[in-house]
């Protein structure tokens, strides 16, 4: 019997090659064909001359009133012409480099042409030929592809695995909710994606397909969820909660209600004999690092070990810092373990962590080898998790037996969205910054006017502070006009000399050259810091007031934000200078939301509307899902009517039984889950 999921070699015409350039495309089975939905449509609906703008796309029919004729010109260029009669009018149509149409074009005959209308000329810069006559059809798709399979081949390819497959497309969405939402079925959507006939039956197409891949992946998000919280036994973490409550009274200032909230959300999940996936976002400067620092703590309590990873060497170092300090007067042994530990105070770590003499081990990616072994690991929290794969991420807490995990994040999700970004976590959020930060001016000005911030900066230099000048590259490059870190590093070291030091830092420096850099600074050897967006983590440099990031355009508004939140951490007021001349609309929009909030959640609310999900996630790094047709953003209602119906089938005692859900259960299982599956 067919299958959706049988390969497209069973159809006729897909042999090797052409299943190897339908496979650079992620296509493999029936289903995966008729899924490679159109980015976008091309209306052909035939108009007539005075309907369509100037350099409007349109489709024209008329009777072709001259022999079509091909003059070449230039090296390997050729142009086909032929003079077309519509009604009274007669225009010419060209078509550049496509010798071979000329045997469709017939004298006498009547034809109908899709391209671009030059109403000057009174020309059309031919797309395509549509045949003798318009189809009934009003909307051509158009498919993303390869140099190897061509568009007209790949629509053939569509209408043949249709015919033969349209009646084993399954129902996926169940009836109930199909008349509850008002869907078409699976076997109309899938067609009218391809060759939809009106505007509105291709929203009706992608309605129901939206909410379908919705739906899908929530069930695979709740599942998960589940699975999570009742196979993976975990372990409790059975902390003392006297010595915690006494160790929170010995810190140096009173938690914030939004870091009292989040502190009984993990403390609570850390005594249940379940496992802990907690996700646990806030903007700079709110306060993660005590949360986990209390964290820690608990499990210090109960006698089990804990593992800090973070992204970079001076992320881990500032961190080892802090704990350390906060952990001084107790009985705590933390160690640090990066890329640059020497081998002899390596191997003195390693034997230390699996006799379970160390309690917090903070390190980078060099946590995750093999020789790093826990007596007894319970709690692993990442840093800045977005910088770390899935797999990198598992290798650390597979390291103990179901330990607890912790994720943070300085770059927030609006709350509405962390459930479909990290649907599988529990989502914590400190949306409150503590008493007495001075918020961060930030102003914009233009490239011509640099000087002036010199001098601005200069002024704040001269009352004791320090500055940083971000630049997107490290040398001059041929294909971007952007200031490089190196140039402007020689224009300030000339602006300042006799006054102030200058010091470059960068990603292509080794380990210790930035350590050493680093290290001026933060003794105020080193006045003004050049550099790349080396710095947009971790950096704790409390003197420092001033950010100035050059051609701040080219950043997005968390990344903008990342790197605004360097400054303002000491006592004193703090700016944020962005020098831009955007060419763009999107480019000035960001530098005027930057100058008007300093709100993360607003600011990454802003990101994704005006970037989308995939630039601001990552899909690679964070595991969002790219889907096919639904945004997340614009779609959200969709988003959120599928979670919901999601968590109730997930609990629901007939989901795994009832024939009326056996195509959606096959669904998610096709898609396969890393955990496993319905069945």
């Amino acid at each position: 019997m067919k299958s959706i999921y049988d390969p497209v070699t069973v159809l006729a015409n897909v042999g090797e090659k052409r299943q190897a350039a339908l496979a650079e495309l992620g296509i493999v089975t029936i289903e995966d064909l008729l899924t490679h939905f159109p980015f976008r449509y091309e209306d052909i609906q035939v108009k007539g001359i005075y309907e369509i703008e100037d350099q409007e796309k349109a489709s024209l029919k008329g009777e072709v009133v001259s022999e079509p004729v091909v003059s070449r010109f230039g090296y390997k260029k050729n142009r086909l012409s032929f003079r077309l009669k519509i009604d009274r009018d007669v225009i010419t149509v060209s078509f550049f480099n496509q010798p071979y149409l000329k045997k469709n074009i017939v004298l006498g005959e009547e034809i109908t042409i899709y391209g671009k209308w030059d109403e000057k000329r009174k020309s059309l810069a031919g797309i395509k030929v549509l045949g003798a006559s318009s189809s009934s059809q009003d909307y051509s798709s158009v498919y993303h592809t390869t140099k190897k399979i061509k568009q007209k081949t790949f629509v053939n390819l569509i209408k043949a695995a249709y015919q033969e497959y349209q009646d084993f497309i399954p129902e996926t969405v169940p009836e109930a909710l199909r008349e509850k939402y008002r869907l078409i079925s699976r076997k109309e959507a899938v067609y009218a994606m391809h060759f939809p006939s009106s505007e509105e039956q291709a929203r009706q197409a992608r309605r129901e397909t939206i909410f379908e891949e919705f739906l899908v992946y929530q069930l695979k998000m709740q599942f998960l969820r589940k699975k999570q919280k009742t196979a993976n036994a975990g372990v409790s973490v059975d902390y003392d909660i006297a010595r915690l409550k006494q160790f929170i009274q010995t810190l140096p200032f009173e938690l914030t209600t939004a870091q009292k909230r989040v502190v009984n959300e993990i403390c609570a999940d850390l005594k249940k004999p379940v496992h802990m996936h907690r996700l646990l976002q806030g903007d700079v400067g709110s306060g993660k690092t005590i949360v986990a620092a209390i964290a820690v703590y608990a499990a210090v309590t109960a006698q089990v070990q804990s593992a800090l990873m973070v992204p970079t060497e001076i992320l881990a170092e500032q961190h080892m810092e802090t704990f350390a300090s906060l952990f001084d007067p107790l009985e705590v042994k933390v160690a640090l373990l990066t890329g640059s530990t020497k081998a002899k105070e390596r191997k003195e770590i390693l034997a230390q962590l699996k006799n379970g003499e160390i309690d917090l081990i903070i390190g980078t990616h060099a946590l995750i080898q093999d020789t790093v072994q826990f007596a007894d690991l319970g709690l692993v929290i990442t840093d800045e998790q977005h910088r770390f794969g899935v797999n990198q991420r598992k290798t650390l807490s597979d390291k103990g037996t179901e330990p607890d995990v912790l994720f943070m994040t300085a770059t927030p999700i609006p709350r509405t969205l962390a459930i479909t970004a990290y649907g599988e976590m529990d989502v914590s959020s400190i949306d409150e910054m503590p008493a007495g930060r001075i918020p961060i001016e930030t102003t914009w000005t233009r490239p011509k006017n640099f000087e002036h911030t010199l001098e601005f900066v200069e002024r704040q230099l001269n009352q004791g502070s320090q500055a940083y000048v971000i630049c997107p590259l490290i040398e001059k490059s041929e294909n971007l006009d952007v200031k490089n870190a190196t140039d402007i590093y020689k224009r300030l070291t000339a602006y300042y000399q006799g006054r102030y030091q200058v010091g470059l830092l960068h990603g292509q420096m080794k380990a210790e050259e930035k350590d050493t850099v680093m290290e001026t600074f933060k003794q105020n050897e080193v006045q003004v810091l050049v550099s790349t967006t080396v710095i947009e983590v971790g950096v704790n440099v409390p003197n420092a007031t001033t950010m100035v990031i050059y051609d701040a355009d080219r950043f997005g508004l968390a990344q903008l934000h990342q790197l605004r939140g360097r400054v303002g951490r000491g006592n004193k007021a703090s700016y944020c200078i962005l020098v831009a001349n955007p060419k763009s609309e999107a480019g000035i929009e960001r530098m005027k939301i930057m100058t008007e909030t300093t709100n993360g959640f607003i600011l990454s609310e802003k990101d994704l509307e005006l970037r989308g999900p995939g630039d601001v996630f990552g899909h690679k790094q964070s595991g969002t899902p790219d889907f096919k047709v639904g945004d997340i953003v614009s779609d959200f209602g969709a988003l959120e009517a599928a979670r919901e119906e999601a968590a109730e089938l997930v609990h629901s005692e007939h989901f795994l039984s009832d024939h009326q859900y056996a195509a959606l259960r096959e669904k998610v299982n096709q898609e396969q889950i890393e955990t496993g599956t319905f069945s």
